[in-house]
């Protein structure tokens, strides 16, 4: 009797974490601050879940059994449509919007790298994080304006820094500030006729050095969808497992990486030895768009995978 007390509270010790883990991401609730980074990684902690299931089973814990097995479900919900493509991705009809974007760590990604990206995937709009005036200065000698001539600049040194460069002409618009990240934003209007609002996206990620507040605010400053046409692209420091991208998802934009069943391709870090990897970076399109592609890519020098967006727009400028 008494060894089967100790196997059923082995059972449930090993389970409480994943229930918990389920109820707070379900809920979409932040008791600490360190929450908002544990949670980018609930797609593992999804795969993992079977764990307590499997022993819950095989030691005839049914009670425990019912708890992990909805436990399982709960986090399956969540993660598993990101890898299933969205039916209606690509539409046909409509002129393109081709958008990439790549964190620059500090400005440190390799600048001819990035050019030569650029002319590989013929973006019309570059999205950049972490751009500081020397990376801006040697993305000019390589040659980037001779391929995109229009750019908002808001380049600075640190983290804060961001731009946009275009292929087709920009207007500025105000600068999104928040915690000292500056998150650039112009208006692209595109040969098809239409005006589309482009924000590089950088809120400050959550630490002990940048606190919640400043992760928070930097996201839900970000233009809700809705009006003219808006992308969203860059460094979110956020995945879809946090509340702030999903409410952005439920304004009315659709994630690239989501609807073409890549929403769990990571985007950092490249290297794999530091942690395990994290889907952080996102082009989010206007859901009138249609998304006939998504890709992830390598520069060196940056800890952040770019990442390339297909869009189509739609057929009569509104």
């Amino acid at each position: 009797m008494i060894r089967s007390r100790w196997v059923s509270a082995l059972v449930w010790l090993a389970l409480a974490p994943f229930a918990g883990w389920a109820i707070l991401r379900v809920g979409g609730w932040t008791p600490v601050w360190q929450w908002v980074a544990l949670v980018a990684f609930t797609p593992y902690v999804a795969a993992a879940s079977a764990v307590p299931l499997l022993m819950a089973l095989g030691l005839r814990r049914w009670a425990a059994a019912a708890v992990a097995l909805a436990t399982s479900l709960a986090l399956a919900a969540v993660v598993l449509p990101r890898q299933l493509a969205d039916g209606s991705a690509s539409p046909a009809g409509g002129q393109r919007l081709r958008v990439l974007a790549a964190n620059l760590a500090v400005g440190s990604g390799d600048a001819a790298s990035l050019v030569k990206l650029v002319r590989d995937l013929g973006p019309d709009v570059l999205t950049l994080q972490e751009l500081t005036p020397a990376a801006r200065d040697r993305l000019d000698t390589a040659g980037l304006r001779s391929v995109m001539p229009h750019v908002v600049d808001r380049a600075e040194n640190g983290y804060g820094g961001s731009g946009i460069y275009s292929r087709h002409p920009v207007s500025e618009r105000p600068v999104i500030e928040r915690g000292g990240f500056r998150q650039a934003r112009g208006v692209i209007s595109h040969p098809s006729g239409h005006e589309i609002e482009i924000v590089s996206v950088h809120p400050c990620a959550p630490s002990e050095n940048f606190e919640v507040p400043c992760w928070g605010e930097g996201l839900e400053a970000l233009p809700e969808a809705g009006g003219h046409l808006k992308v969203l692209a860059g460094d979110f420091n956020a995945t879809l497992d946090h509340r702030p991208v999903r409410d952005l998802l439920d304004s009315g934009y659709r994630d690239a990486a989501d609807v073409t069943g890549q929403g769990l391709e990571p985007t950092w870090p490249q290297r794999w030895w530091d942690v395990p990897g994290v889907t952080i970076d996102h082009v989010l399109a206007d859901s009138r768009m249609a998304v006939h592609a998504f890709s992830v890519h390598q520069i060196p020098g940056t800890d952040h995978r770019p990442i390339f967006a297909d869009l189509g727009l739609p057929a009569t400028a509104s």
